[in-house]
């Protein structure tokens, strides 16, 4: 909110204090920026500068009084001392604005821009071309502050930091620190003979009338061609505030978390952007990914890296995938497809491998091992495991399952049939896991009916590469993973 001082009723606008601004830039908009690139510019000491930028941050500016010539506010030190900040602003002449009437009374859509709380290129532009500069130059921030520094102090740096941000929200108040406020020149306009200057209501609208618009129906245009894919996933922004953070809030876990959400939803714009993707839809709830490269942000719950979940239970069962009959005839022609069942609510503990598979930083990836209650060594195995296989590979890394009746006599058969009698090897079996006797291998049935290779490395049994429908395969993939 702001409120008018003067004789004139317009020639001050005061401004109340605005909220800290934690977490995000100070300008938005390209006028504000160029504003701050006239400070950062014009200042000698960088250091006041990040000072400044701390002080607008943690909201101790005060109210900002705005009028020609002139910026003005108390500012706060951290320990509560209050200084009163003013920059001064160059003014420009009357034949400038008189020129700037002239161009902008020619123009009546810089006009209606500027009452949209627009600032567009082409404005700043013709102004330049008819002598005007709007924005202010190298020289034009002129600082006055009782602490008594010459140039730019963390007080008036604050200031401007600030006036950006009325700047993004109102582009008139560069025009009252220029000289003139936003009624005057309405009215200078309105003097000029252009009626329509100032006037929205007057003003013809834009665009095509709604009747026109309905009636057009079926011959309306095609819509435009799907944008490229971009080179690479976006990159979120920095949470360096130069402030501390709030009690429980951890930035470095919050960056990741923003750089695995960028990653994921690039991944899924490439899979709409694919040939013939309206044919193959993406389901937002699970994308078919290869399993290999599933290592962003999904959709589902992410992991709260600050607190810490209930250790993973290695021998319970993990139902993942819902009631399904682990050689069950679902499909008589083929192995069962995991793919086309619904994707389950992942727990904290799988949400954390997932995450872990990000390759985050050492102090995120300490939060998620203690977190997912793995500890280093089991996230590093865990890991290993989604990257091979996703949930389906985590489920048969975490969980031994006994293996019985129709269920058990198939995986015997499908172990009798794998080889000749001749080269079949010694299995020694315990619930769900068969261990090549004196050596290093082992097979692990999924409840989905899929063996799985087995090695063993440094005392801990880790997934050797991808599933087969038959346990030979299997075997000669552990097999080859250990050669390499």
């Amino acid at each position: 909110m702001n409120r008018y001082h003067g004789d004139e009723a317009d020639t001050e606008r005061i401004f109340a204090a605005l909220p800290p601004a934690r977490g995000r830039g100070f300008a938005q908009t390209w006028w504000g920026r160029a504003w701050l690139t006239t400070l950062e510019g014009t200042a000698l000491d960088s250091g006041q500068l990040k000072a400044g930028r701390g002080l607008a941050r943690a909201g101790a500016v005060g109210a900002v009084s705005v009028r020609p010539g002139r910026i003005t506010a108390v500012v706060k030190d951290r320990d509560g001392t209050a200084h009163r900040a003013d920059v001064l602003v160059q003014e420009l002449s009357g034949q400038q604005w008189d020129r700037f009437l002239a161009m902008a009374g020619e123009r009546a859509g810089h006009v209606a821009a500027l009452l949209d709380r627009e600032m567009p290129t082409h404005l700043v532009e013709d102004a330049e071309l008819a002598g005007v500069e709007l924005l202010p130059g190298p020289g034009d921030l002129e600082p006055e502050c009782d602490c008594g520094t010459w140039d730019h102090c963390a007080h008036t740096a604050s200031l401007c930091y600030q006036v950006a941000r009325l700047l993004d929200q109102d582009p008139f108040v560069l025009l009252l620190m220029r000289g003139r406020s936003e009624q005057a020149l309405l009215d200078a306009l309105h003097g000029r003979g252009d009626g329509s200057a100032g006037r929205p209501g007057a003003r013809v609208p834009e665009g095509v009338d709604a009747a026109e618009a309905y009636a057009a129906g079926d011959i309306l245009p095609s819509l435009p061609a799907a944008p490229a894919l971009p080179t690479e996933p976006g990159i979120p922004p920095s949470l360096d505030t130069e402030t501390a953070p709030a009690a429980g809030i951890d930035p470095s876990a919050l960056e990741f978390l923003a750089a695995r959400t960028a990653a994921r939803a690039y991944d899924l714009l490439a899979q709409a952007l694919r040939h013939e993707h309206e044919r193959q839809p993406v389901d937002p709830a699970h994308p078919r990914t290869p399993v290999a490269a599933v290592h962003s942000l999904g959709p589902t719950a992410p992991l709260d890296p600050l607190r810490p979940a209930a250790p993973v239970d290695p021998v319970g069962p993990v139902d993942l995938f819902g009631p399904v009959h682990p050689f069950g005839p679902v499909d008589p022609f083929g192995p069962v497809d995991m793919t086309d069942l619904p994707a389950p609510e992942p727990s904290v503990a799988v949400d954390a491998v997932r995450l872990a598979a990000g390759a985050p930083g050492r102090a995120v990836a300490d939060r998620l091992a203690e977190g997912s209650g793995r500890g280093r060594e089991g996230l590093a195995a865990a890991v290993r495991a989604w990257e091979v296989g996703g949930a389906a590979a985590l489920a048969v890394l975490d969980e031994e399952w006994t293996v019985r009746g129709a269920d058990l006599a198939r995986a015997r058969a499908a172990l009798e049939s794998a080889w000749a009698e001749d080269e079949r090897p010694a299995l020694r079996a315990r619930a769900n896991r068969w261990t090549v006797v004196d050596a290093p291998f082992q097979l692990r049935l999924g409840r989905d009916g899929r063996w799985w290779p087995y090695r063993k490395e440094r005392g801990r049994w880790l997934p050797a590469g991808g599933p087969a429908q038959d346990p030979a395969t299997a075997l000669a993939t552990a097999e080859r993973a250990c050669g390499e």
